[in-house]
């Protein structure tokens, strides 16, 4: 998910695999692909940003758990990050079969 800010200041998660495209009028406008419309104050630039972001923290904690290396940020009652114990465990490789 990426946080977008409406443009009364309010932020939401947007899920952008559901992103069909993102113009941007005067206004930044991201139409999904089930015709909603969420007008942003992002910039069309910073809405791809987010995106490209998004997607290549995707490829790199895949990479991560691939190599036994992935260890996931857990959230206290603080809502302060504590370090935690992964319940992934990664898929062998084909000589480990």
């Amino acid at each position: 998910m990426i946080r977008v800010t409406r443009l009364n200041g309010e932020q939401f998660a947007l899920n952008p695999d559901l992103i069909e495209r993102v113009e941007g009028h005067p206004d930044t406008v991201a139409f999904l692909v089930d015709g909603t419309k969420y007008v942003v104050k992002e910039s069309v630039d910073e809405v791809l940003l987010e995106i490209r972001e998004y997607r290549a923290r995707i490829l790199a904690t895949s990479y991560e758990m691939d190599r036994g290396e992935y260890r996931p940020a857990a959230v206290d009652e603080d809502h302060s990050a504590v370090s935690a114990v992964s319940s992934v465990v990664p898929f062998p490789s084909r000589e480990e079969r």
